[in-house]
């Protein structure tokens, strides 16, 4: 409270006479000012020889992130604060529950509950008093199954979205199907209670002048993006960007095969790279791939424009193409995979400042995109699947969990043959790929 007062009276306080009135403006600037020489001094600490530089950057830098998180929290909390108890919306009785049960793993008492969820401890007590009532009232509930499902299941699809939360309702779906429970997006979709009328997504018509790839290795997507790193690329003075190069951010180049969505490469480069820096890239794919690719889509870049490209793409006997931006078929693609890689990977990590560190991470995560990630548009099966001629994990034998379920009656797509005896009871398993928690692993096991 005194603290508050205070910040109250100082913001009273008169400028002196001569000071610019764009103070707030300034403190903006001072701030993006500092948060540029960090970056710098961080980026070097991040490449030096000495193990203790670096591991001290990196202790700060997760230092920071907790505070600003704090920060965040802090402010968000102040303005539900600024509500009356009486307005303030209600917990749901799911939410209770999870209350409840973060305040049993963090070993928190009634009063530190109270203030984290801006509630009284009266309340609490309350919950705690009335946690093993049932029926529609009860005040504090488990989630219920709302289809003819066992009720594990649907708990093994919300865990798996708690655990997941990236994913949507078809890849939950696909995810379970490869390790061996068949439901349908829809089923997913009801038991995360998502909202119905979402409107289905229109088939766009391929055009007759795009290349059809009819097998692996036949057409190559290659693409340039950049990849902020923790520091970001915005700055609070004009041009309101920092420069799109490193430590700021990378430069990677992808190449992806198009019928079976596999990446078959990928470069890691701290400023934009030459044309002769991508023929390199794209000879270690070839290598690696054993094969080259009869067409090479890329778009109108100077790198993939000059005559040095054009050269090596004759001398090779690979033929060019350039995509139009937005069709499908042409860039879309690796634009996609793009914009997945994003999503997926480098948002939910502090983007390191250290090449082979954040070429470790990427390679990562490409591994887990090829082996482990079903694939949309290759029906849950994975990229790695299509690309050897694998048998699809969603084609194996399947888990039935409905006691009644007639033996002939299909199941959700792909149709697959019961595993075992009806009625099974089934526990949910989620590793991760070298302990990273946005590479998950699912897999089911009947339970003891």
């Amino acid at each position: 409270l005194k603290c508050s007062s205070w910040a109250r009276e100082a913001s009273r306080l008169p400028l002196p006479k001569g000071w610019p009135r764009r103070v707030r403006s300034a403190i903006i600037r001072v701030i993006s000012l500092a948060q540029f020489s960090v970056t710098f001094a961080r980026s070097s600490a991040a490449n030096s020889l000495n193990t203790r530089v670096r591991f001290k950057q990196d202790n700060e830098r997760l230092r920071e992130e907790i505070a600003l998180l704090r920060e965040e929290i802090r402010i968000k909390d102040g303005r539900m604060g600024r509500l009356l108890p009486q307005r303030r919306p209600h917990y749901a009785p799911v939410e209770r529950m999870a209350i409840l049960e973060l305040r049993a793993a963090l070993g928190w008492t009634a009063s530190q509950t109270a203030d984290r969820f801006l509630l009284t401890p009266a309340t609490i007590a309350s919950w705690m008093q009335r946690l093993d009532e049932g029926g529609p009232d009860a005040l504090v509930r488990l989630r219920q199954p709302v289809n003819k499902f066992p009720e594990f299941v649907a708990y093994i699809v919300r865990r798996l979205k708690v655990l997941c939360p990236s994913m949507g309702k078809v890849k939950i779906a696909q995810l379970l199907c490869r390790a061996g429970l068949h439901l349908g997006p829809t089923t997913v979709g009801r038991m995360l209670r998502v909202q119905a009328g979402t409107p289905p997504t229109e088939t766009v018509a391929l055009p007759a002048h795009v290349v059809t790839a009819t097998r692996p290795n036949h057409v190559w997507h290659v693409d340039l993006t950049t990849l902020p790193t923790a520091a970001g690329l915005w700055t609070a003075w004009l041009p309101w960007a920092l420069p799109q190069r490193w430590p700021f951010g990378w430069w990677i180049a992808v190449a992806l095969d198009h019928y079976s969505r596999r990446v078959t490469g990928v470069a890691v480069f701290k400023r934009p790279p030459s044309a002769v820096a991508l023929i390199s890239f794209l000879d270690r794919a070839i290598r690696t791939a054993r094969t080259r690719p009869k067409h090479l889509i890329t778009d109108h870049g100077k790198q993939f424009c000059s005559a040095a490209f054009r050269t090596w793409c004759r001398r090779l006997g690979i033929r060019q193409r350039f995509g139009a931006v937005g069709r499908y078929g042409s860039l879309a693609i690796i634009e996609r995979f793009i914009r997945t890689i994003k999503e997926e990977c480098t948002r939910r990590i502090l983007v390191p400042f250290h090449h082979s560190a954040f070429r470790r991470e990427l390679l990562l995560y490409i591994d887990w995109y090829n082996g482990d990630r079903p694939h949309t548009a290759l029906e849950a099966r994975t990229p790695n699947e299509v690309y050897f001629g694998r048998l699809a994990a969603c084609a194996r034998r399947r888990y039935e969990p409905r006691r009644r379920w007639p033996p002939g009656s299909p199941c959700a797509a792909p149709r697959a043959p019961i595993r075992g005896r009806r009625g099974a009871r089934l526990d949910l398993h989620v590793r991760y790929r070298s302990r990273r928690t946005h590479l998950p692993i699912v897999e089911l096991k009947r339970a003891a």
